[in-house]
């Protein structure tokens, strides 16, 4: 097997691997400490994500620490739940991004204690951009909110940043 000849490949062919291994199994974190999903984030939400096809499935339960009022959570909690998912679209389209515009239209109520299933998908990928979709249902299938996102590919120099000014290790999950 040949080098990758930039660092853009050898990310490629990181994310092909690993999307290639575990396809219906939950995907790895973005970061240890990824708010979303990093198994080190203490305040973290510690989403697991898996692979259906070209779609990212992720089951969540709301905190009583993610509430806005009593009972509901609140919609910056939702927010992060739905950046992390869309990022995680990120492995389908092989190459490292950035959340640039992120949109929730919140249908009802999130509810503490309730399991929730958000499902993401792909919308457009033209260029450097790219367009992802997500909806959450609750048990009885009803949606409860959407969102749209869009993505920037990036290189790995913008992860660099936060490593090089002390808050951060490698810019890349093992």
């Amino acid at each position: 097997m040949s080098e990758p000849r930039t660092p853009i490949d050898g990310v490629r062919a990181h994310l092909r691997s690993m999307v290639g291994r575990i396809d219906d199994d939950v995907l790895p974190p973005h970061y240890p400490t990824c708010l979303g999903c990093g198994p080190d984030a203490e305040q973290g939400y510690h989403l697991q994500v898996r692979r259906e096809g070209d779609e990212m499935v992720a089951e969540h339960v709301f905190e009583t620490r993610h509430s806005g009022a009593p009972g509901i959570a609140h919609g910056g909690a939702v927010a992060t739940v739905v950046d992390d998912v869309l990022g995680f679209m990120l492995y389908v389209a092989l190459v490292p991004g950035v959340t640039r515009k992120l949109e929730v239209e919140y249908l009802k109520p999130v509810l503490i204690g309730v399991p929730y299933s958000i499902r993401a998908k792909v919308d457009e990928i033209d260029g450097r951009k790219l367009w992802f979709s997500c909806s959450c249902t609750d048990p009885e299938g009803v949606e409860t909110f959407r969102a749209k996102g869009l993505f920037l590919t990036v290189g790995l120099e913008h992860f660099a940043q936060g490593s090089s000014s002390g808050g951060g290790l490698d810019p890349v999950a093992p």
